[in-house]
């Protein structure tokens, strides 16, 4: 079969189970006569948006920016921290403990230390979203590294390369389709991350307008919000996935 045509039979699918899943909602809310603070309709969510939607697309740009800032740095810093876990085993047993403790700490405690040290601008809300993402980063592209096949690291001593080329022309492309794989949930990771600063402070972003719509009981403009948010995690991940396949064709069988 094309794989074109396979590819759009699951676009396909996944797009009616979503709309069959919006008319259950839409009919739920209508014959049970829910309230719309409590559930408000899809056709509610959508006037909304259609009503407003250069705010809404002015407050995703936003967030977009702040999870793509905090993305960026959690690939370049947590490829590089692999590389310098696998290289040496001193740096391994001195660092990694400390990448695990920092991990294990719930970022919305030490959001707010972002705020005070960084401000109120994208900073903070970068930081918070890199802070969460990278460690995914950096557990993938170890795992990718470590696991070159032992034939492969053969031939790359034979050839008596620097220590540098043996990293950048041997281990990293080997370790591509682990490392992608990491990013692919890092990037999901910073969405979260920058949301999370959007919520401690921020007058800009997603996340504000979620917790000002909280405070209004304005259920309807929450979940337009948050179906923004749903879209703008599709068209992420959806934009790895694809770069993913097109830097690793061999891995599509």
């Amino acid at each position: 079969m094309n794989p074109w045509i396979a590819k759009g039979r699951q676009w396909l699918v996944g797009a009616v189970t979503m709309l069959v899943f919006l008319f259950v909602w839409e009919a739920v809310v209508r014959l049970l006569h829910v309230r719309p603070i409590t559930l408000p309709p899809p056709s509610a969510v959508v006037d909304e948006l259609s009503s407003e939607w250069g705010w809404y697309l002015g407050h995703t740009a936003y967030t977009l920016l702040t999870t793509l800032g905090g993305f960026v740095l959690s690939v370049v810093i947590g490829v590089l921290l692999a590389m310098m876990l696998v290289g040496s085993r001193w740096f391994e047993h001195a660092v990694y403990p400390l990448i695990v403790a920092l991990n294990s700490v719930p970022k919305v405690a030490v959001a707010p230390l972002f705020v005070i040290w960084l401000g109120t601008g994208s900073e903070p809300k970068i930081a918070i979203a890199f802070l969460i993402a990278v460690f995914a980063v950096i557990v993938d592209a170890v795992h990718g590294l470590r696991s070159v096949p032992q034939d492969v690291l053969d031939l790359g001593r034979v050839l008596k390369g620097s220590t540098l080329d043996f990293f950048l022309k041997v281990r990293l492309p080997c370790a591509l389709p682990s490392i992608l794989t990491g990013m692919k949930v890092a990037i999901s990771l910073a969405l979260v991350g920058a949301i999370v600063g959007e919520f401690v402070a921020s007058q800009r972003g997603l996340g504000y307008v979620i917790l000002s719509a909280q405070g209004t009981f304005d259920t309807t403009r929450v979940f337009a919000a948050v179906f923004m948010l749903a879209l703008l995690g599709i068209l992420l991940y959806g934009s790895l996935a694809w770069a993913e396949r097109r830097l690793t064709p061999w891995r599509r069988a």
